[in-house]
């Protein structure tokens, strides 16, 4: 018991520092209203893998499907209370190919054709995907935040929500880096960003990914870059 307290606690402190960010960044509307610069904005937002295909997974069983929706979930609660919309290509733990669909490999391609099907016809003004990473040497973590340069602005979010998690997380100097040849990126029509939330190969970062304190962290790193991008760009049209 004591241990979920203090977790909430912290939560509540690191929640409570967003809304001051926020804050600082609110403009007034036509009417006299206070908007948020995110205010009316869409976001698709777009947590990894889910069924049969759990992505990466730690060596004490926990998969990456688990943290991205985890993370996707408390990411969208902020986007609303921001006053955004915020679209999820899932809420739980499924994958998005139709039933009639056998087979892993064609379930998988099918599942990552209906994302881009999603994304591509909400109307949205930027998608969020999240993953994590998993590779055999446990020496790397960091999060880190990929785009694809054919759209300019994916360039500018990358970097403000790279910044954000470098700060906020405390353990990664990593940068936003460019990059091509991954299906949603180079599929999705709207402006947008991958942002791979650690290595669950790395046991001390696997942890740390468990726990709702993390979690997060990391949502919030990514709602405040988003924040400074559109408060950089107010009237910009993606």
């Amino acid at each position: 018991m004591k241990k979920w307290l203090g977790a909430a606690i912290i939560i509540i402190v690191f929640s409570s520092a967003v809304f001051i960010i926020q804050d600082q960044l609110l403009t007034k509307d036509s009417s006299g209203g206070w908007n948020t610069p995110i205010s009316g904005k869409v976001f698709i937002l777009d947590p990894g893998h889910g069924g049969v295909d759990g992505g990466a997974t730690s060596k004490d069983g926990f998969q990456e499907k688990e943290a991205a929706l985890e993370v996707s979930l408390m990411l969208r609660e902020y986007l609303q209370e921001a006053g955004a919309i915020a679209i999820m290509t899932r809420e739980g733990d499924y994958d998005l190919s139709g039933d009639e669909v056998r087979g892993y490999s064609k379930r998988k391609t099918a599942d990552l054709h209906k994302r881009a099907e999603i994304i591509n016809e909400s109307g949205g003004d930027m998608f969020i995907s999240l993953h994590l990473n998993a590779i055999p040497s446990p020496r790397w973590s960091g999060a880190q935040t990929f785009y694809h340069p054919r759209v300019p602005t994916n360039e500018h979010t990358a970097k403000l929500v790279q910044e954000q998690l470098v700060d906020n997380l405390a353990n990664t100097n990593r940068q936003a880096q460019s990059i091509e040849g991954v299906f949603i990126l180079e599929q999705a029509d709207i402006p947008g960003v991958l942002v791979e939330i650690g290595f669950l190969s790395n046991p001390a970062e696997a942890q740390a990914l468990q726990t709702r304190e993390y979690q997060n962290k990391i949502a919030v790193s990514i709602y405040e870059g988003l924040l400074r991008h559109y408060s950089e760009y107010p009237m910009h049209e993606d």
